[in-house]
């Protein structure tokens, strides 16, 4: 979790989506109509490093999509639309605005889940499908936000299924369902729908050398979207990092081959309460921008980062932490190995 909570209100009268037994005569525009009120426009606001150079921080505005699945207002999104926001609201179909939280987040597989405040009477509430049981040439469709324009579909089909480490994305872990329809920025956090009505993805990022879409979308899998983040429930820590390896982390004067490079931290969050310290200033390395001069986080729980078999510690020791429990990080700051320990850092909603 750490590489790299305002209850719901119980509106009665929000209801399934009920389309999961959808005859195949069903047109897109009319599973258009039905599962539309369940997607929901994403605005964040988050604390940005100046352009103008210093270690100064602007408050900058955000933007992505995500979609309604369950009557307590929990809706899923991509984690790089909200993991370092400080401030996050949901836009539905009708225009009303409610605030929410994060309550989940998992950077390495890029989703998370948000609670709203409040739901209005007509949202609707999405199935979630077996994304197992989709194929290569399936007809999909997207409903976003993209460039902030609203409630936008877009059709495609299963371009293909990329397993792990077959894709350049910094997803090398995780399953990709890669689709031709339309793609843009905004359309982030969006769910990708079968022609059953069901989501069976959560739209993660497109590869293009424009910047704008051009037929190479790839979305996380529902079922992969359903275990993070509903049956293992992966704790939002409100902190981007960089993985340090190889030559890179020889250049810094790593002590160990491999350690996550702290790039922001949203205030109030558990990474913050903790002590954590966000990069001060820019470099760019091999065409990647990244922030330097902030924590790089060495050992969690005494586990030490990229040693053999520590991601799986690493969860399983943050996953069991009670609240009362001592949680005990080791981070390299200004040259010295400094131990950050708090207790209570993970707050759970159920």
């Amino acid at each position: 979790m750490m590489r790299a909570l305002v209850v719901g209100v119980l509106i009665a009268s929000v209801s399934p989506c009920n389309v999961s037994n959808a005859q195949e005569s069903s047109t897109i525009s009319e599973l258009f109509e039905q599962v539309n009120p369940s997607v929901v426009e994403i605005m964040t606001t988050q604390n940005e490093l100046a352009p103008t150079g210093g270690a100064q921080w602007v408050k900058q505005g955000g933007l992505g999509s995500g979609v309604l699945i369950s009557a307590k207002g929990d809706i899923m999104t991509a984690a790089h639309v909200v993991q370092t926001a400080e401030q996050v609201e949901v836009r539905w179909l009708s225009g009303a605005v409610s605030a929410a939280r994060i309550i989940a987040s998992d950077p390495m597989s890029d989703v998370a889940l948000l609670r709203a405040e409040e739901v209005p009477d007509d949202a609707r509430i999405a199935v979630l499908g077996n994304s197992d049981l989709a194929k290569v040439g399936d007809q999909v469709f997207v409903i976003g936000a993209p460039l902030g324009i609203r409630h936008t579909l877009t059709v495609g089909y299963v371009s293909a299924r990329r397993i792990p480490q077959t894709v350049y994305s910094g997803l090398d872990e995780v399953e990709l369902l890669q689709t031709d329809a339309a793609i843009n920025k905004g359309n982030s956090g969006g769910p990708m729908f079968n022609l059953q009505g069901e989501v069976i993805g959560i739209v993660s990022h497109i590869i293009s050398q424009s910047g704008g879409s051009e037929g190479l979308g790839f979305v996380i899998t529902s079922n992969l979207a359903r275990t993070v983040l509903l049956d293992e429930r992966t704790m939002w820590s409100g902190m981007e990092a960089y993985v340090l390896q190889g030559a890179f982390a020889q250049a810094l004067n790593l002590p160990q081959p491999e350690g996550l490079l702290v790039q922001r931290v949203a205030s109030g969050s558990p990474a913050s309460t903790l002590g954590l310290k966000p990069g001060t200033f820019r470099a760019v390395i091999e065409g990647q921008t990244i922030l330097l001069g902030g924590d790089v986080l060495l050992e969690i729980g005494g586990f030490q980062i990229g040693a053999s078999g520590s991601d799986k510690k690493i969860d399983e020791y943050l996953r069991n932490l009670g609240p009362d429990q001592l949680l005990v990080v080791t981070v390299l700051r200004g040259g010295e190995r400094i131990t950050l320990r708090k207790v209570g850092y993970l707050l759970r909603t159920p």
